[in-house]
């Protein structure tokens, strides 16, 4: 988190929004923890929302992104707890933070250790939390956090550590906190306090409802609720009616005055200039290699927000050798290992020379890298609120920020659209920003010569196109981003396509798919000597079947009905071995609902559903029991006689 630049010229004292003037007042060791951060005065959501959440009330919190939600809701907690006057039981919860993200779990976490260590009892007790070793019992009110997310230990291990550690503040991602709830030996009733549902809209947009309605069951309805969000869904706003008692709404909102002393609204920070970039598709990578060249300071920290998963691993693979001198590209995205994702992400926020951290939207909410100069969209994200997210990540806590969206000229109606969401956005002007046909030639050349030397490249490409070609066809916004506008030999141009893959987007469409280029793509080989070996012996593996065909005498149709009968024979074995993962996935499901429902039932449901269980159990062992005797009878009757001798008088 940066400081706040304008703050630091205005005395604490005279600031309206000074920390010294909260009331009640913070204790000392946050006063201290605060201003060793740089902040020297609260940001307009930290002044509305700790005096409020530090008391009784619960708060609904929309505020723009990047305008210090996570401390308006750590300092409460750590209040609250710390103004108990003993100390918390052994394996009791007094406060749980969800997240929607283990990385954004993990930054509030630290977040939260950081301004532990200015509070003495607490500071003592986190190195045993590395440890195997029981943490000491403490005889004053300390802060004992926990950090449970996916990926990186198993449920079995979060519990043995918060049995050995026994901490009193859990930051969770909703499945595996689910889990050690469910555990008996957490008691997250007689002394809980506090629950706080960061970035809570997200975490019903990605399907958490069931998670948090069962998280929900574990926690006494007596609690303080903070609920803390960039925008406030439909979904969210029933959680609200269902589970806050009268709750404070607070929206902080960014008054910007336009020509003509027209006062406009803002869901942006200040700081943070948002502008968009009208170019075709194979000019967009051009466009960015020349942005990142011409700002000036040069951005030491870039992200560039992709479509897909797929999309990053390919540009991750082809773009280092494409970029200006000085710069290199970290990927991140949802199917890296979660160790990878932990690895690339701090490689990222430590780096010290000029790095792009290439992207899917796994990063655009939440995150608070710091000192983000440059965001860049080179497609707009399938849902518009995820653009303002995206944008976010620059011009965090008064840090001046630049974001650009690459828009195709058949998407101009994007700009108004966004205006209409009160999120203004002017074109960028650069002088630098000229992209030359011959440029954009450049850049495909780069990227089509790399697919050519390797095969893997070749198939990334394909591949990751191919999603990108899903990607748009799932826009919400259909009638600007329609599919039936594109021009797709400019983007095969974009891409560095060797050839356009099979689609059915491109049905009845009259185009090229090998662009005109001349090249075979099956004489394409792999890098990898391993992979290219196999590639040979299966085609000479085809090439001999077919000659052994053509040996026997078959004529040509013949030899094509003996290949449409191996076809539809394969087909039919690979139909049977889906229809098993479709069986296992059913099954797997059926599992898992009846886990949600025992979950919600009580305990008087559950005997009662024990029972039945039992019942239909015994009734089926009853009835396996009879088939085996019927089919030992028969058994011993057909050995009895070797032959038949008809069905008797």
């Amino acid at each position: 988190m940066a400081p706040d630049q304008k703050s630091k010229k205005k005395g604490s004292s005279q600031s309206s929004r000074a920390w010294d003037a909260l009331a009640p007042p913070l204790d000392d060791f946050l006063l201290q923890a605060v201003s060793s951060f740089g902040y020297s005065s609260m940001t307009p959501v930290q002044a509305a929302v700790i005096p409020l959440f530090t008391g009784n009330s619960d708060v609904v919190v929309e505020a723009t992104t990047g305008s210090g939600k996570t401390l308006a809701f750590l300092i409460p907690v750590i209040s609250k707890l710390l103004r108990l006057g003993e100390p918390m039981k052994k394996h009791h919860v007094g406060a749980i933070i969800i997240s929607p993200t283990r990385e954004l779990a993990t930054q509030i976490y630290n977040v939260l250790l950081s301004l532990l260590a200015f509070h003495q009892p607490s500071a003592e007790l986190l190195p045993y939390l590395k440890g195997d070793e029981k943490r000491p019992a403490s005889s004053v009110p300390v802060i004992v956090p926990q950090l449970l997310v996916g990926g990186t230990t198993k449920p079995a291990a979060d519990l043995s550590s918060f049995l050995r550690h026994s901490p009193n503040v859990l930051v969770a991602t909703p499945g595996r906190l689910a889990e050690l709830l469910s555990s008996p030996h957490v008691n997250s009733q007689s002394s809980f306090e506090v629950l706080v549902l960061d970035e809570a809209d997200r975490l019903l947009d990605m399907g958490f409802s069931q998670e948090l309605q069962r998280i929900l069951g574990y926690l006494p309805k007596q609690r303080r609720n903070g609920l803390f969000s960039a925008s406030v869904s439909d979904a969210l706003g029933e959680l609200i009616r269902v589970n806050l008692r009268n709750p404070r709404r607070i929206v902080v909102t960014v008054k910007n005055l336009k020509d003509g002393g027209i006062i406009e609204e803002k869901r942006t920070p200040a700081s943070l200039q948002l502008s968009y970039l009208t170019v075709p598709a194979n000019q967009k990578f051009p466009a960015l290699m020349q942005l990142l060249q011409s700002l000036d300071p040069t951005p030491m920290r870039s992200i560039v927000f992709l479509s897909t998963c797929f999309a990053v691993k390919y540009f991750a693979s082809v773009l280092p050798s494409l970029l200006p001198d000085g710069f290199s590209v970290i990927p991140l995205h949802g199917k890296l290992e979660p160790q990878v994702r932990d690895r690339n992400f701090l490689k990222f926020t430590t780096s010290s020379s000029p790095t792009i951290l290439l992207t899917t939207d796994v990063a655009s909410r939440g995150i608070d890298i710091p000192q983000v100069d440059l965001v860049v969209q080179i497609d707009p994200p399938q849902d518009p609120k995820t653009f303002l997210h995206r944008c976010g990540r620059a011009g965090r806590a008064g840090r001046r920020g630049l974001a650009v969206v690459m828009l195709l000229p058949t998407e101009d109606g994007f700009i108004p659209f966004m205006d209409v969401r009160r999120t203004p956005i002017a074109e960028l002007t650069h002088p630098a920003i000229s992209i030359a046909p011959e440029e954009a030639d450049r850049m495909t050349s780069g990227l089509r010569s790399q697919a050519v030397a390797d095969r893997e490249v070749f198939q990334l490409a394909q591949r990751a196109f191919v999603s990108w070609a899903r990607f748009y066809l799932e826009h919400r916004a259909t009638s600007i981003f329609r599919i039936k506008d594109l021009d797709w030999v400019n983007q095969a141009h974009a891409w560095g396509l060797v050839q356009l893959p099979k689609m059915p987007e491109l049905r009845g469409l009259d185009i090229d798919r090998g662009l005109g280029l001349g090249i075979d793509a099956n004489e394409i080989r792999f890098k990898d000597k391993t992979k290219e070996k196999k590639r040979q012996a299966e085609a000479e593996e085809w090439a001999a079947a077919a000659a052994a065909s053509a040996a026997s005498g078959e004529s040509a149709a013949q030899q094509g009905k003996s290949s449409a009968k191996r076809k539809k024979n394969e087909a039919w074995s690979e139909k049977h071995e889906k229809e098993d993962v479709r069986v296992a996935r059913r099954e797997k499901r059926r599992k898992k609902r009846e886990a949600e429902r025992y979950a919600h039932m009580t305990d008087q449901e559950k005997e009662d559903q024990k029972k039945l269980d039992d019942l239909i159990g015994q009734i089926r062992r009853k009835n396996e029991q009879q088939q085996a005797k019927g089919s030992n009878a028969a058994s011993a009757a057909a050995a009895a006689t070797d032959e038949f001798e008809g069905f008797g008088d």
